[in-house]
C-alpha cells in the first residue's frame, strides 16, 4: 500500500484490487464517512470532495474511494453493477476497521446517484454501519434489501429532479430503519444550482454528527 500526502488527506490504495482512495482524518474524529460515487465519478469528484471537506471541518473523517479500477471503468456494465460496487464498499469498510487510525471510528456511507444503491446494499450487509446519506441517489436500485437496512438513512433529492423524487419515495416507503426524505428546493440532479450543494452539506453533516457517535446506543 502506497501513500502520498495531499492537503489534509492522504492517498491510499486497497490491495490486491488496487482501489485508490483519499483518506482524511481530522484530530478527534468522531466517525468516518465512506463515499460511494455515482456512475462516471470517483474519488476526485468535485461535489463529493466539497461535501467531504465540510465533514472534516465538522470533525468527521472521510474516505473517498474509487470503487472500480481504471481498467474496470472501461466496461460500462461495471459502472451500473450495484452488487459489484456494494461489494467493493464492504471491502473498503473492512479495510478501515483493520487500519490502526480508523479501526475505532464509527462508519457511515454517503452515496450519490447509483452509488446510493451500492451504499444501501452494503449497509444491509454490514449492520454496524451507523448512518447513510443519499444525494440525488437511486436507492430504488437496492429496493429488495432496503427492509434489511438498519442504518438511519437520509434521502436528499432536488425539487427539479422529478423522476428521481418518485424513486426516492418508493425507497423511503421500503425502509424500516430511522429515515428522512428531504426535497432540496431549486436543485437538479447534480445539485449544481447556487446554494443547493450547501444545503446537502448542512443536512448531511447534521445527520452524520447525530448518528456517528459510538457512545450513543442505537436500537
Amino acid at each position: 500500500m502506497s501513500e502520498v500526502l495531499s492537503s489534509d488527506t492522504i492517498e491510499v490504495r486497497i490491495e490486491p484490487e488496487g482501489l485508490a482512495g483519499l483518506l482524511g482524518i481530522p484530530d478527534g474524529a468522531r466517525g468516518i464517512v465512506a463515499f460511494a460515487h455515482g456512475s462516471g465519478s470517483g474519488r476526485l469528484s468535485p461535489r463529493n470532495n466539497h461535501v467531504a471537506a465540510a465533514l472534516r471541518q465538522a470533525g468527521l473523517a472521510t474516505f473517498l474511494l474509487d470503487l472500480l479500477t481504471p481498467e474496470e471503468e472501461h466496461n460500462r456494465h461495471n459502472v451500473f453493477d450495484i452488487d459489484l460496487l456494494a461489494g467493493r464498499l464492504v471491502l473498503a469498510t473492512r479495510w478501515l476497521r483493520q487500519r490502526r487510525e480508523t479501526s475505532q471510528l464509527t462508519v457511515g456511507y454517503f452515496g450519490a446517484s447509483t452509488g446510493a444503491a451500492a451504499a444501501l446494499r452494503a449497509a444491509a450487509a454490514e449492520p454496524d454501519v451507523a448512518a447513510v446519506v443519499s444525494r440525488g441517489g437511486r436507492p430504488d436500485l437496492a429496493l429488495e434489501v432496503l427492509p434489511a437496512v438498519r442504518a438511519p438513512t437520509l434521502l436528499l433529492v432536488g425539487s427539479r429532479d422529478g423522476p428521481v423524487i418518485g424513486m426516492n419515495e418508493r425507497a423511503y416507503n421500503a425502509l424500516r430503519a430511522e429515515k428522512r426524505l428531504v426535497i432540496v428546493e431549486g436543485a437538479g440532479h447534480l445539485f449544481e444550482e447556487p446554494g443547493t450543494l450547501d444545503e446537502v452539506v448542512r443536512h448531511a453533516t447534521q445527520w452524520f454528527l447525530d448518528h456517528l457517535n459510538p457512545s450513543v446506543e442505537r436500537t
